[in-house]
């Protein structure tokens, strides 16, 4: 979602995006607007522009878009809502989560080096809470579950292991980056710079 300066606010979902779309205020304006790529160029599009756009590209179009199915009619997910009043860029600090720390160390194990699925990581306290270790983000690393039975309830110096990366707070979300990298976020790129990557996903 962007200002109606054109700023990166945050990330929303799309149920919330289409809210704000159909949504007016109180002299019946549109309270948001999608922007949409087409040839290189931003175009702006309001609801119903947009569901008549959206039937177009259903028939033409389909695997290019995610789909909403109403009663009545299929509506493509759009990438980018600009709402039209004026909306300062939030100053968030980037929340504490098991996504995002995944995120932040690259779904890989910090000890042995090891890159697994989610499924096969855990979240291993440095200083074990049981000796009242902080649940930080200086304090947290992904970890694989043979690493994790084999520190157990230690630090990892007592139990002779090494960090690969020192743990930090990031300045910017992690699961932001990972985002960008995707193609079909491609067009969130020129909108997000690392003035407006601390933001809180929703």
């Amino acid at each position: 979602m962007l200002n109606a300066h054109y700023a990166a606010l945050r990330i929303i979902s799309a149920k919330r995006a289409l809210s704000l779309l159909f949504k007016t205020d109180a002299s019946d304006e549109p309270m948001a607007e999608v922007v949409h790529v087409e040839d290189g160029k931003f175009m702006s599009y309001n609801f119903a522009d947009w569901q008549e756009l959206s039937e177009f590209r259903r028939e033409f179009e389909p695997a290019k878009h995610d789909w909403i199915r109403t009663v009545r009619f299929d509506l493509a997910v759009p990438r980018i809502i600009r709402v039209l009043s004026y909306s300062r860029v939030p100053r968030q600090p980037v929340k504490l989560n098991r996504r995002n720390i995944f995120a932040r160390d690259h779904n890989m194990c910090q000890y042995c080096g090891k890159r697994l699925p989610t499924s096969e990581l855990s979240l291993d306290h440095l200083i074990p809470r049981s000796q009242n270790g902080p649940t930080t983000w200086e304090n947290i690393v992904t970890c694989c579950l043979k690493c994790n039975v084999r520190k157990g309830n230690r630090t990892p110096e007592r139990a002779g292991m090494k960090l690969l990366n020192k743990p930090v707070r990031p300045s910017s979300s992690p699961v932001l980056r990972v985002k960008l990298s995707d193609d079909k976020y491609r067009s969130w790129r020129q909108f997000v710079n690392d003035a407006y990557w601390n933001v809180e996903l929703k």
